[in-house]
């Protein structure tokens, strides 16, 4: 008895489909992703077994490198804070300024420096030499003003959205970093930490790196 002859199917899948929905996707993250701001002042932090993260927002980053200081505030407060900021010190910024600082990732002038360092572009801004650092001597403590007044802002942004009704949003302080370089000397953190100790700031978070067996 002759045997039946089983044809054999093309096991060939045909990608088209998947190869179009992959270049959707990739397009859409290329389109919707913001680009990394570049730090106004890069530093080597200190080798550490701590692996615990920094929360995901609203935290302020004072960043300590070559004995001057450098703060990033959330972006959902920094128009706050620097509208308290010009109240205080009696300076007026242009609704231009305002837009040029929200976009700002970090600044380190003194206050009277900060409406040159915005007409700058971004590269420029964090070219060697242009921004010199935040004032923060007891003398001329401009560094305690900037944490005192994002404090403040912090507050009215959240007392406002639980007014409206966000019931979500939980009241707390801001949360602070010290971002310290590794060759940084000792006088210099402690005089930042008594500038936080000093507005009764005293839980803080110490920015590290993991060391290289931690990988």
């Amino acid at each position: 008895m002759a045997k039946h002859k089983i044809s054999r199917k093309s096991t060939r899948i045909d990608m088209t489909a998947m190869c179009d929905v992959a270049f959707l996707l990739l397009s859409f993250f290329v389109m919707t992703a913001t680009a990394k701001q570049p730090e106004p002042k890069p530093v080597d932090t200190p080798a550490s077994t701590v692996i615990d993260k920094l929360p995901e927002d609203g935290v302020a980053v004072i960043t300590v490198g070559d004995s001057s200081v450098f703060f990033t505030i959330p972006r959902s407060i920094r128009r706050g804070t620097l509208e308290r900021v010009a109240d205080l010190k009696k300076v007026s910024f242009s609704e231009t300024d305002y837009k040029k600082f929200d976009g700002l990732e970090g600044f380190g002038v003194p206050l009277g420096k900060l409406k040159s360092l915005l007409e700058l572009k971004g590269e420029a801004r964090n070219r060697p030499g242009i921004q010199e650092g935040i004032p923060f001597d007891s003398i001329n403590d401009q560094l305690g003003m900037w944490v005192e007044q994002a404090r403040e802002a912090n507050k009215q942004y959240l007392n406002d959205k639980i007014a409206a009704g966000d019931t979500e949003v939980k009241f707390k302080d801001l949360d602070i970093a010290i971002k310290g370089d590794a060759k940084e000397s000792y006088p210099t953190i402690k005089r930042v930490i008594d500038i936080l100790q000093a507005q009764h700031k005293n839980r803080f978070f110490l920015v590290t790196g993991l060391r290289n067996e931690d990988f």
